[in-house]
């Protein structure tokens, strides 16, 4: 059973049953909700651009977009400093454990490329975590010649103890989005990660990945 979408479509009764309280635009039943759902859908088509700083000078919507988008990113940074009695250095300690967690032990590069780290940044988030003893790294069985990392039981229970905060520093990031939105924005956010990681793994020289991408826009 999808109880994404009954949640959705509890919403969107919820939502009916609000805008036509006490009026009578539409029945309170299900021809009515239907034909409010069509009404809302052909206005939802017919709405205007949204307004952003700038617009009217000639700001355009791509460098809106990448405006909001680091504005996000350093929200969501400065919510993390909350996370852990200042246990964790950044939310990239956290961020790399739960990886290690949840897909288990692989190679450095391998870890900061899943994270779509700088080497050099990585390589120092890595060492942090083996140092405070979250992390280790250890010979692989296969070939002795590779080495893993992996999260060790503090990591793990590190992350435990912590893990309310970060979910609670989740949800606030989200803000007042409703699940509509969300899904949405999942949507939008998950095509442009599939773009652009598809050009993040081929390891293009950073002089020539700017030049290269936009090409293949146009």
């Amino acid at each position: 059973m999808n109880f994404d979408l009954i949640k959705a479509v509890v919403e969107l009764v919820q939502q009916f049953m609000e805008q036509n309280e006490g009026k009578t635009l539409y029945s309170n039943d299900l021809q009515g909700f239907t034909e409010w759902m069509n009404a809302s859908s052909k206005s939802d088509s017919e709405s205007k651009d949204p307004d952003w700083t700038g617009k009217e000078s000639g700001r355009s919507s791509d460098s809106i977009i990448n405006t909001l988008l680091i504005r996000m990113g350093r929200y969501a940074k400065t919510y993390s400093r909350s996370i852990g009695n200042s246990a964790f250095s950044s939310q990239d300690d956290f961020i790399y454990l739960i990886s290690l967690k949840n897909l288990g032990a692989m190679t450095k590069m391998e870890l900061i490329r899943h994270n779509v780290s700088e080497k050099s940044s990585g390589i120092l988030i890595i060492n942090r975590l083996i140092r405070n003893g979250w992390a280790e790294q250890t010979v692989s069985q296969k070939d002795k010649r590779i080495k893993h990392i992996q999260i060790t039981e503090k990591g793990l229970s590190l992350l435990d103890a912590h893990m309310d905060e970060i979910r609670k520093a989740s949800r606030v990031v989200v803000g007042n989005l409703n699940h509509s939105e969300q899904m949405l924005l999942i949507a939008i956010l998950s095509k442009l990660d599939e773009f652009h990681d598809s050009f993040y793994r081929m390891n293009i020289e950073a002089i020539d990945l700017l030049d290269i991408v936009y090409k293949r826009l146009n």
